[in-house]
């Protein structure tokens, strides 16, 4: 699958600004708190993408700013990023909302992603080196079931394939949840607790026998799909290989979604683990409940931007929140956020400013400590606003502080 076309990212050393030192550290929900982490020359990460209806809402988008954050801080490290996305561009919620609509389900999931990658690249997010939907995995998803199967990590029920969480001893590792917490996740996002022959309430489906009128692929087990936590495992082991370095996603995808796909990938492979690290972005709400498809209550980038709202403020306006945190959205942040956005291109703007060097090494700092976006945005707020006052004369500084909001923030001025 095509992936979108990526921005030029400054080098800041190359700008006139010293090297980063590391490392970047992040909160790893399986360990329960900020670790290092600790990538080789090349960084590789994993974030699981959409599921292509209704797309790009600002959930969306928060999310993968965030790991868009992950992949320029590394950049900058000096580490070469080798980043990984799936589309799940076949699963129940898309096959309902184009039985909904009368549309084709492949048109709808093609139109939606086409949708996404305009967003993304209107954002500025960096893309992945590997941009791979479930579809075209399937070959990948068949091979691991086969594995699984193999060890006796999967059974069928009525034609069903189910992954028995039995099969993995460090099962809830990830999220950190014990049974009485996962049951009611499971349910709400996507499981089948109630499903009779199952073997455990919590096994998972590894592949969906066809219904009459869906899609399915000719697989040695008959007909059909693959389930949803088993295509991201796949796609990671092919493109990344086991431990690589950070699985990322809203956190609605700790339990089941990352707990499931690294129980796969471990007990297919007889390694662990499946990710060094599992980073979680917070959710964002309007009208006091999270933004979701099935609550109705989305904003949209595309509506957005068709509004006249500069990318670039949209995109401040989500940086001004911390990507763990969850909050809330109004129409009076991206006010704020283009105001913000006047201020800094007026700052740059300008043929003279205070010396940069202390300002890169605050947004620096701030990022590198668990992305603290908004404390590295208020470094560059500090920075304009003593520009704009006439404070210090140093030819440079607009250009460096230019350079440095684009590389680490990804706001072009």
């Amino acid at each position: 699958m095509r992936s979108w076309s990526a921005p030029e990212v400054p080098s800041l050393t190359a700008a006139g600004l010293p090297a980063a030192t590391g490392p970047l550290r992040l909160y790893d929900t399986a360990a329960g708190g900020v670790r290092a982490t600790r990538p080789g020359p090349t960084a590789r990460m994993y974030v699981c993408g959409i599921t292509p209806y209704d797309a790009t809402h600002l959930g969306h988008a928060n999310t993968y700013l965030a790991f868009d954050l992950v992949n320029r801080v590394w950049r900058d490290l000096g580490h070469d990023v080798l980043y990984v996305q799936n589309a799940t561009d076949v699963d129940d919620p898309l096959l309902e909302r184009a039985e909904q609509t009368g549309e084709d389900w492949r048109a709808l999931a093609d139109r939606e992603i086409e949708l996404f990658r305009d967003d993304m690249t209107a954002l500025r997010v960096l893309p992945p080196a590997h941009y791979v939907g479930a579809v075209e995995a399937i070959p990948l998803v068949v091979e691991m079931i086969e594995k699984l199967r193999g060890k006796d990590a999967a059974y069928t029920v009525d034609g069903d394939v189910y992954y028995p969480v039995a099969a993995d001893p460090s099962f809830g590792a990830v999220s950190r949840l014990d049974r009485a917490a996962m049951a009611p996740l499971f349910a709400e996002r996507g499981g089948d607790p109630d499903r009779a022959g199952k073997r455990d309430p919590l096994d998972a489906l590894l592949w969906l026998a066809r219904r009459p009128g869906e899609p399915g692929w000719e697989s040695p087990f008959g007909e059909g799909r693959p389930g949803w936590h088993v295509e991201c495992a796949a796609i990671s082991l092919e493109h990344l290989g086991m431990a690589f370095d950070v699985e990322g996603g809203g956190s609605d995808l700790a339990f089941p979604h990352h707990e499931m796909s690294a129980a796969h990938a471990q007990v297919a492979t007889g390694e662990a683990p499946h990710a060094r690290a599992y980073v979680h972005a917070g959710m964002v709400a309007l009208d006091g409940e999270k933004m979701s498809k099935s609550r109705g209550n989305l904003v949209f980038v595309s509506k957005l931007r068709a509004s006249g709202a500069d990318p670039m403020a949209i995109r401040l306006a989500l940086l001004a929140h911390h990507y763990r945190s969850d909050w809330e959205w109004t129409d009076g942040q991206l006010a704020a956020a283009a105001e913000r956005l006047a201020r800094w291109r007026a700052a740059v703007e300008r043929p003279v400013g205070p010396d940069a060097a202390a300002t890169a090494a605050r947004v620096r700092e701030r990022l590198a400590d668990d992305l603290d976006a908004p404390a590295a945005v208020a470094a560059v707020d500090a920075w304009a606003d003593a520009a704009l006052l006439g404070e210090g004369d140093d030819p440079a500084a607009p250009a460096h502080v230019r350079a440095l909001a684009d590389a680490l923030l990804g706001v072009a001025l």
